[in-house]
């Protein structure tokens, strides 16, 4: 008893000495100017003003933002703060929010360069405009590389978080990108769908919640020399005209990578939603052909999308959760990398289910009174994806096997619709 009273904060709790470093670690990446955090906490004028709010939301866990409850496995960045952490900012609240003597402020350990390697950012700002249907424009800017790269980190930084739904990054080398951008008016050129060419390599893409990203161990991407970076960018009207001029910061490795990074998209166009439907579900899965190790797995829905769950079922019949989230949120969309990488024989069944609520119970759904939903790439529209990215284990003898089998899935996929 006597060492659990030690350890719990006193009603000497100040900010200067016990709430910094919490607001450091946990908060002031996102609640700071620019960024999405609706006020900021990067100072004690600020925090003191929301002491009672930020005691709160870390007692009942809606901050930070962490979705995965229950987890079958554990993730690299997980946003979770610590009970003692918690009981801090409680008590913190509850003394007066109180500053703390300059002499008893802990010194922030000094950082080790964060600069990037390099910084691609779109030539001139983009004119959003405030109304109308969501917009999907392609920018390329030359990546400059007089020889190839390989990128193990990197971070999209969208110019204007009020209107960038999601972004994708691809390299080119064909020019094609750099003919549309020349031929269309304005910055950039339209691309619904496809960015009009066949990409060498791609980064993969940004959505609302992702940061820094870095690539599973030896999974480095490839920039070719010489290439072009193109960002495709949907946009979506604010209700007034913005301006976004986004770019993507990347991370160097120092060798080439060991292996390939492959995705199994496990998706569903199923969706058709009535309006007041609040139990809407859809699935998909896949059978591993070969022996894998899933190192990332990244769900995908919109606004009406209420849980998300993938699990795999193992050849033997033994199942096991992967990721279950029972409170989607659009806004906090993560890539979940598992801190240890889970092997998966051949004839491993990967399963995902999304669930929806389109009705007016679901707190995030946009339409008052609610309407009907169908499968599209708009904001107002529904998705389902999960993304499990895995490395495969004799990639010589094993690589070609999983490709034609992802193939054949697509096709099926295709013919089904």
């Amino acid at each position: 008893m006597l060492l659990l009273a030690q350890s719990l904060p006193s009603s000497a709790t100040t900010y200067n000495l016990d709430v910094k470093p919490i607001l450091t670690r946990h908060c002031v990446q996102c609640h700071r100017a620019g960024e999405v955090g609706p006020f900021p906490l990067d100072s004690f004028e600020s925090a003191s003003k929301h002491a009672r709010q930020i005691a709160l939301a870390a007692a009942t866990r809606f901050m930070p933002p962490w979705k995965p409850v229950a987890p079958g496995v554990s993730f690299h960045r997980e946003r979770k703060l610590a009970a003692l952490e918690i009981a801090t900012l409680q008590s913190w609240a509850a003394s007066g929010a109180l500053r703390g003597s300059v002499a008893s402020l802990r010194a922030t350990p000094v950082a080790p360069s964060n600069e990037p390697d390099q910084r691609w950012r779109a030539s001139t700002s983009y004119e959003v405009a405030g109304e109308g249907q969501d917009q999907y424009r392609c920018f390329v800017v030359p990546s400059g590389l007089d020889e190839a790269r390989y990128i193990d980190g990197f971070e999209f930084l969208p110019g204007n978080r009020r209107v960038v739904h999601h972004a994708l990054i691809f390299f080119d080398l064909s020019g094609a990108a750099r003919k549309m951008d020349a031929e269309a008016e304005g910055p950039g050129y339209p691309c619904f769908g496809t960015p009009g060419f066949l990409p060498v390599a791609s980064l993969g893409g940004w959505s609302p919640g992702n940061g820094r990203l870095t690539m599973p161990s030896g999974t480095a991407i490839r920039a070719p020399k010489g290439a072009d970076v193109v960002f495709q960018i949907h946009y979506h009207p604010s209700g007034k005209t913005e301006w976004d001029q986004s770019e993507v910061a990347v991370y160097f490795a120092k060798q080439a990578p060991k292996r390939k990074l492959l995705d199994i998209a496990l998706t569903s166009k199923a969706i058709d939603i009535p309006a007041g439907q609040a139990d809407y579900k859809v699935r998909d899965w896949f059978e591993v052909p070969v022996d894998v190790t899933l190192q990332q797995i990244i769900p995908h829905a919109h606004f009406v999308a209420r849980a998300a769950r993938a699990w795999v079922i193992f050849p033997g019949g033994l199942k096991k959760s992967v990721l279950t989230i029972t409170d989607w949120d659009f806004n906090w969309q993560d890539i979940y990398q598992l801190k240890a990488p889970l092997a998966l024989k051949a004839g491993t069944r990967l399963e995902m289910e999304i669930l929806y609520d389109n009705s007016a119970k679901n707190p995030r759904n946009p339409n008052r009174p609610p309407q009907r939903v169908v499968w599209g790439p708009g904001s107002a529209d529904e998705m389902a994806g999960m993304h499990w990215n895995v490395t495969v284990d004799n990639e010589a003898r094993d690589l070609e096997d999983l490709t034609s089998s992802l193939w054949g899935k697509m096709i099926r996929t295709i013919r089904q619709r």
